[in-house]
């Protein structure tokens, strides 16, 4: 091989060497650049644990202000705790409309959240488990649960103490109607009448320690009508008399809707403090009406009064056939007398006495 072919070979593998190396070089350099990225994109999810093989990711007390927008679309379970997200947006759990189709269970308890606005969950079709216990919820907006059309179970214990009227207007949604367990335990409710039963279908209510004293009338029959629904009360400050527990005594001894029945107790009167409301006897109650009683009494009143009208036009229109019988009557009595008094004069003789001797 001449001089020149071996120089022409060594400079052409040479210039195909530098355009290797340029080409690995811009590959690093790309690759570098979407490594970053990714890494600038999944800086939340990078703090957590995460499981693909069991599709979970939970992400304890990482001081966050929102909830993250790159969630991996395996995820399953999300469990997000220990924040300060005052606000879920609408939107908050989609970025650029996508939806995680596979997410079922979401646990965002004691994450300081305030407000929840309309369709904030949103993008989680098939979500079956909802988890917003021990946020000082003060604003629920009406749709806030749009969206959530597989919603089985619902958490709100202790975090209600300021809005459960917009709580019970956002449970109205038509999007709930497959909602089976609500929790509402520790909401300081005094009440339960608030609660939209007509468009739920529940299996199981808790509201176990809060400030009910006793269970309207009407809202005992929509207990009842539902049978297979199971109710929860312990903790409560039940106030065992008539004017209040008459209705739910009378559920609680005649249903076995309430699972906890043998443990709820009386608070008030003071004679009752502690007693077992399932021990108590109607008698115990008190149960009179009083303006039942007063009725009673009127009506009775009236009755008499009628009856001592009618006698006395009885007599006034008999009263010459009763002065006649009055007459007769005194006359018989007069008779009667002088009959009396002739036998009392001879029995009194003594002339007649000693001739009846001899």
């Amino acid at each position: 091989m001449s001089s020149r072919t071996i120089w022409k070979c060594y400079y052409g593998n040479r210039n195909a060497f530098h355009l290797l190396r340029q080409a690995w070089f811009c590959w690093a350099s790309v690759m570098c650049m979407l490594f970053m990225l990714a890494k600038a994109e999944n800086s939340y999810i990078s703090s957590c644990a995460c499981s693909e093989t069991t599709g979970t990711i939970t992400c304890l007390s990482l001081d966050w202000k929102e909830m993250p927008r790159d969630l991996p679309q395996w995820v399953r379970n999300l469990t997000v705790t220990g924040n300060n997200i005052a606000t879920l947006i609408t939107g908050a759990f989609a970025a650029n409309e996508t939806s995680f189709q596979l997410l079922s269970t979401l646990s965002l308890y004691d994450n300081n959240i305030e407000r929840i606005a309309a369709s904030a969950f949103g993008g989680l079709p098939n979500l079956k488990a909802l988890d917003l216990s021990y946020n000082p919820l003060l604003y629920i907006s009406i749709e806030a649960f749009n969206g959530l059309y597989e919603l089985r179970n619902l958490c709100l214990n202790s975090s209600l103490s300021s809005s459960g009227v917009r709580v019970s207007n956002a449970l109205s949604s038509s999007g709930l109607r497959k909602l089976k367990r609500l929790e509402l335990s520790g909401n300081q409710m005094e009440s339960v009448a608030s609660i939209p039963f007509e468009t739920l279908s529940l299996d199981v209510l808790i509201l176990t320690n809060n400030s009910i004293q006793t269970v309207e009338r009407d809202v005992v029959s929509k207990w009842m009508n539902r049978k297979t629904m199971h109710v929860y009360l312990e903790s409560n400050p039940f106030t065992c008399d008539c004017s209040y527990i008459e209705s739910l005594y009378t559920w609680l001894k005649n249903s076995s809707q309430c699972l906890d029945a043998g443990r709820l107790k009386c608070t008030e009167p003071e004679s009752k403090k502690g007693t077992p409301l399932l021990s108590l006897k109607m008698e115990d109650l008190a149960c009179g009406n009083p303006d039942l009683e007063t009725v009673s009494y009127v009506f009775l009143g009236i009755v008499l009064a009628l009856i001592g009208v009618i006698f006395l036009m009885v007599l006034y229109l008999n009263r010459e056939g009763i002065k006649r019988w009055l007459n007769n009557i005194r006359e018989a009595c007069r008779d009667q007398m002088e009959v009396y008094h002739y036998r009392y004069e001879q029995d009194s003789d003594p002339r007649l006495a000693n001739v009846a001797i001899a």
